[in-house]
């Protein structure tokens, strides 16, 4: 591992615990150079899906720039970053699993939005209100209406 301070590439593990409920391993090193100390995180990485955008672009699958659009989305709700991170996890784990070489914006917003709708109904509506690019408030009433009905029949 390259230590951040000299960036020599021989360092020691000090200390080792696994976080995240499991899916992280933190690990605490030691720079054998400097002998600055630093942390490092240790994630499975899945072999994802190129995304396929609307306009036919394609881009690699980003857990960061999706992380940043549910923290948007959950803004002042009740909802720890742990929780967004499993959430994470969930899709990444379900997506890697099924295989595809490609996967659609529009099929990856929608498995965004029901586990945003099982998490928080406010967080849902404010991702579905830019990922749905709705025209007027009338497609906005009847996705809540939707909302709405789901809940009571719930």
């Amino acid at each position: 591992m390259q230590c951040p301070s000299c960036k020599a590439v021989d360092s020691r593990v000090v200390d080792s615990r696994v976080a995240g409920g499991g899916r992280v391993t933190w690990r605490r090193r030691e720079c054998d150079s400097c002998k600055r100390r630093f942390t490092t995180y240790e994630r499975v990485e899945y072999s994802l899906p190129t995304v396929l955008k609307r306009d036919g672009r394609r881009e690699a699958f980003d857990r960061s720039k999706l992380i940043q659009s549910l923290r948007v989305a959950c803004k002042k709700r009740p909802i720890s970053d742990e929780e967004l991170d499993g959430h994470v996890d969930g899709l990444e784990r379900e997506v890697a699993e099924e295989g595809l070489r490609e996967i659609s914006s529009r099929l990856l917003g929608e498995r965004v939005m029901a586990r945003l709708k099982e998490l928080d109904d406010v967080a849902y509506v404010r991702f579905a209100s830019v990922y749905k690019s709705f025209r007027d408030i009338d497609e906005f009433i009847v996705e809540m209406s939707k909302l709405v009905s789901t809940r009571s029949n719930g």
